[in-house]
């Protein structure tokens, strides 16, 4: 059996959907109370643990440092440290706002990390506490998450273009927009490799491709959607946010294909299937 924490984020309800894992909401442990996923750990003894919950809110964290580093630094901390005593190997998602962003060439794993905001600094300190706690474990950085499920830029997009036709979109920040649907099988492939080749503990990174900005993004999403939508570019300097945006979010994802075999999802063909969820799911 696989334990999952989260149950209804974007990549936990793929993981749900994909296979039959055992999911744990905050209703079941309480991400505040650290302690309380070890305790989770020992009592489910899972063959392997993934961790698909975190605190995500990007701006809200720069008011809320102190819940983001409980949720997504101490919480992660706790699973890797129960799954090492008991030789159970952690999946744990993570992101490219551990980079500080700049450049134009993608972040390998090795890179060094210099997170820009809040949210960055407390998944950093995740990364940190598993890579220390002995454990087998896989961290997948990834980025720009989308499917039918929760708050993301497709679905952004798509509610807005029901009441507007044309939209400024920030054109220079280029990364590679990813499917939490593949997100949750990379997860769910590496936890089983993990079981039986620990040697593949790491850090790997895992995005969509091609690589775009927002901007390109958006008007891909509406080409596919048929919505007739003028896209305007806009520099990240004319859409400020409380927490600072990388502008660059490339991933280099060769280790992961090399060492588990996963390939790059494109992104354009996902977008037909999460189109045809959001017919049944909006």
């Amino acid at each position: 059996m696989i334990l999952v924490f989260g149950k209804t984020g974007q990549v936990a309800t793929e993981l749900q959907r994909l296979s039959g894992v055992t999911a744990l909401g905050r209703e079941d442990v309480d991400l505040l109370d650290p302690a309380a996923c070890a305790v989770a750990i020992r009592e489910y003894a899972p063959k392997a643990v993934i961790n698909a919950a975190a605190y995500t809110a990007v701006d809200k964290a720069e008011d809320e440092e102190h819940l983001a580093a409980i949720i997504n630094g101490d919480a992660p901390t706790e699973m890797a440290i129960a799954c090492a005593e008991h030789g159970i190997p952690l999946v744990h998602i993570s992101t490219d706002y551990v980079f500080n962003g700049k450049g134009n060439t993608s972040y390998r794993p090795e890179d060094a990390t210099e997170p820009q905001n809040a949210y960055g600094r407390s998944k950093l300190a995740g990364e940190n506490g598993i890579r220390e706690s002995g454990a087998i474990y896989a961290i997948l950085r990834t980025s720009w998450v989308v499917s039918a499920h929760g708050a993301n830029f497709v679905k952004t997009m798509l509610r807005l273009s029901e009441t507007r036709d044309a939209l400024s979109v920030v054109a220079d920040q280029i990364g590679g927009p990813t499917p939490a649907r593949d997100i949750a099988a990379a997860c769910l492939q590496m936890a089983e490799q993990l079981v039986q080749e620990p040697s593949k503990s790491g850090i790997y990174h895992f995005s969509g491709a091609p690589d775009v900005s927002w901007a390109e993004f958006a008007t891909e999403i509406f080409t596919q959607a048929d919505r007739l939508v003028s896209i305007t570019p806009i520099p990240t300097a004319e859409y400020p946010t409380p927490a600072t945006r990388p502008l660059n979010s490339r991933l280099a994802c060769h280790a992961t294909e090399q060492v588990f075999g996963i390939k790059r999802p494109h992104w354009k063909d996902r977008l037909k299937e999460i189109f045809k969820d959001l017919e049944v799911t909006l």
